[in-house]
Order: structure tokens, then sequence, then C-alpha cells
């Protein structure tokens, strides 16, 4: 049996701990007592898991930026599961779907509905027409479960080349390819033939890469994919969302010809990173490469709706002869109409452009904290998505995970919510309609929490 300390080592990949004593802190000096009631139903009525049970509190609403507790505490949510690009209840996006509701609320299996088909039509040209076939899924596991079982249709191969430490869904198949541990440690046998490799890392790089392209990373792909011969895709987030690891545009450029020679198909998971999140509609985008198949999901229903989204070329529309996906809610017309409305306001409210403003600023903001304080030892950005990595030494960077935890509830109290990630990491994921004066007062929360500890 594991250690207590090693089943917090890899319960810690995807989110903070849940079990501390710094959660007990909070409890005792933050959560009142009908609070603690509520919470203390759902701790007895759902089943318990990690990072989830218990849960830290009550939510009554939300709204933009904020969210609020039970106790009417307003607190900024750059977390928001990732599904907050337009922040929460935008209200394009709720009155999308009231009058969907209203008009078509359900499409029954056989038929389809023009919600669905206009949406499948406007993220093809989203991607200039790269993917240009369409499926629907009502959460992006079963997206990431879809593509699994077309590269196989496609290739007549079963084996997949995923990262360790990676996330693509919590269902079984999705966490076969997947590498985290949390999800993965005591299931027994997975999916046959889901190899893994070290990920690429720009900070903790295990093979000391010394020239920018990290080309060092990709030997271990370029091996197994050599002497494997058997591998027909390789599954990756574009961005590894939690720790936000940023591979450079060589990284990306040799993986997709790697695949090429190899045989394999190219899958990009961007269910956290699509949408603006980067600063572009997709993060492959920055990379000046097409995948084979790109996932979608999280944003895609404007932080409102449950909706995901297989996109593949046209050369692998190839599996007629069998079911790829199939679910009941696949064409949901209230789902096309909540997607729909999130691309019509981030295009006509510029937020791509609004949120490379703003990460601007928040780089700024961040690389003077950085020359002040030595706790920080790395800065990692892409957009609005950045990762804030906590050390108690620069030169060992032994990771800082009791100060990340002091510093993720001193915020918290201060009215900021974000992920604590590997334990030392804060990752930041503000919403792409934040203001100017929201960002500041957000990143002067953060830097007061972090003087508290200096």
């Amino acid at each position: 049996m594991p250690t207590k300390q090693e089943q917090q080592a890899f319960m810690k990949t995807e989110g903070d701990i849940n079990l501390t004593e710094a959660r007990s802190e909070w409890w005792t000096a933050q959560i009142d007592e009908a609070a603690r009631a509520h919470l203390q139903e759902d701790e007895d009525v759902f089943l318990h898991q990690t990072l989830s049970t218990p849960c830290l509190n009550v939510l009554s609403s939300c709204e933009g930026i904020y969210v609020e507790d039970s106790q009417g505490r307003r607190i900024m949510d750059f977390h928001g599961n990732n599904v907050h690009q337009l922040g929460f209840g935008h209200p394009a996006v709720i009155e999308a779907v009231k009058q969907q509701l209203d008009q078509l609320s359900f499409c029954t299996r056989r038929y389809t509905n023009l919600p669905a088909i206009e949406l499948a039509n406007k993220l093809v040209a989203l991607t200039d027409g790269a993917l240009q076939r369409v499926l629907f899924a009502p959460g992006a596991t079963s997206a990431i479960g879809m593509a699994l079982k077309l590269a196989r249709a496609v290739t007549g191969k079963y084996k997949t080349l995923s990262m360790w430490g990676a996330f693509h869904g919590a269902s079984l198949d999705a966490i076969s390819v997947g590498g985290e541990g949390a999800f993965r440690r005591g299931l027994g046998p997975l999916l046959p033939g889901a190899e893994h490799v070290i990920p690429f890392n720009s900070y903790r790089c295990v093979f000391g890469c010394q020239d920018e392209a990290h080309s060092l990373c990709l030997k271990p792909i370029e091996y197994v994919l050599e002497q494997d011969g058997e591998i027909g895709a390789v599954v990756i987030e574009t961005i590894r969302n939690t720790d936000v690891q940023i591979p450079p545009v060589a990284y990306y450029k040799k993986l997709r010809e790697l695949c090429d020679r190899f045989g394999a198909l190219l899958i990009v998971d961007e269910t956290a990173t699509a949408f603006g999140r980067t600063g572009k509609m997709f993060a492959y985008q920055h990379y000046g490469i097409e995948p084979d198949m790109m996932v979608l999901g999280k944003g895609l229903g404007g932080g409102v709706f449950p909706m995901a989204a297989l996109l593949v070329k046209e050369e692998l529309n190839k599996a007629q002869q069998m079911s790829i996906g199939h679910y009941t809610h696949e064409k949901s017309p209230v789902g096309a109409a909540a997607g729909l409305a999130t691309i019509r306001v981030i295009e006509e409210e510029n937020l791509l452009e609004h949120a490379c403003r703003m990460a601007e600023l928040m780089a700024k903001r961040l690389k003077s904290m950085m020359e002040t304080y030595p706790l920080i030892g790395d800065i990692r950005q892409i957009g609005l998505l950045v990762a804030v990595e906590l050390v108690t030494d620069r030169v060992s960077k032994e990771p800082a995970v009791q100060e990340a935890e002091r510093v993720m509830y001193s915020c918290l109290g201060k009215g900021l919510n974000f992920k604590v990630s590997k334990g030392n990491v804060l990752t930041l994921s503000p919403p792409l309609i934040i203001t100017e004066d929201q960002l500041n007062e957000a990143l002067d929360i953060l830097e007061k929490s972090i003087a508290e500890l200096a």
C-alpha cells in the first residue's frame, strides 16, 4: 500500500489536496454553520473521490468573472474548470439557450437540426477548413473516446502514444491514454496498447535540453514510434493545462513530421485551451501545423451547457459501417445554440484581441513580482493561461508546496479563486471578458498574499 505522502504526491497532479490541515483551518475560519451543514449533506450523499470530496464551500450564484458563496462573498474565479471564457451566465448564451428551449429542446436520433449543422460548419470554418468533419458529444471525455475509436478504424492500429501527467478525461479509455495517478491507480488493467512517454517540461526538463527546440524531449517519442511500429495515434494536450507547459514551435513541427513518417495520427486535445484561452481560437494555431483530429469541450457550451466536439480531416471520414459516437444528446440543439452564441460573442466582442491585451498586462505585473519575490521560481504564460511556480530555492527548484497552499487560501479569503497544480503551481485562468481594473485587483490580491510569506 502506498504511504500517505506517496498518495498525496500523485493526487496533486490535477489539483490542490483537500484533506490537509490548511483546508481544515479554512473551514474553521471561513465557513459558517449553515454552509457546514450543507457540506455535510453533500459528503453524506455523493460518492467520495479525491480532489472533490469533501468540497471547499457552497456556491449560490455566479455572474461575469465572479462566483458567490452561500455567505454572500463574491469571489473572482480564475479557475472555472476552464468553461468560463465568457465568464458565467453571459446574457447572449443564456438568451440563446432560452430561445432554443422554446423552439426545439431535443433532437431525436436519426434526425438532425439547423443549430447543430450551423455549429459544425462554423467550427470547420474556424480551422480554415483544415478539419472538415465534425461529431458532437455531451462531454470531451466522450469525444476522446470517439477519437480513439476512429484512429483504430482508420489506421488498423490499436496502440496509442501519449504523455505521463496528461489529462484526457475520466472514463476508462480516457484515463488509459491519460497519465495522472489520481485517475489511473488501483483500477487494474487499462486499455491495452496505451503507451506513454515523459512529457515536455520547460522548467524541469528531465533530459537537460540545452536548445530552444527541446529536441531531446522528442527522442523518446521518436524511439517508441520507430521501435513499436504499431502506434496508430499520438494523443497530446496542445498546451498542458494544469501546470501550463508550452512547447516551442519547433517541438510541434518535429512532432508533426514524426507522426507523418511513422504513420501515426496526431490528435490534439484542446478541451481546456480552445476558444481564445491562449489568445487564438485554437492553441494549435500558434504552431503552424495541422492536426489530424482535435477534441473540444468545456468552453464550447459557454459555461452553461455541456457540449463537446471531435473535428477531423476529410480523409478520415471512413467509419460509415460503425458507430463512433451515437450519443443520446449528440446533436443537442440546445448545446449547439450555446456553442454558436459563445463563438459569436468571442468574435463580435473581439475577445481574442482583448485577451492578448490583458495577457500583456498580466505578464508585466507577474514579471515585476518575480523580480521582487524569490518564492516565484518560474512563470509560464500563453494568453490568459498562466502558471506561477513557487519554489523554496531557485537553484534547487525545490517545490514550495506548503507555501503554495497558504497563498491559495490567503487569496481565497481576499476574493480570488484559482487552482493549485502539482502541489506548487498556481494556475491562473481568468475569463476572457475580464477588465483591466478587475485584473489589476486580482493581481494585487495575489501579490499581497505572496508578500505575506516573504
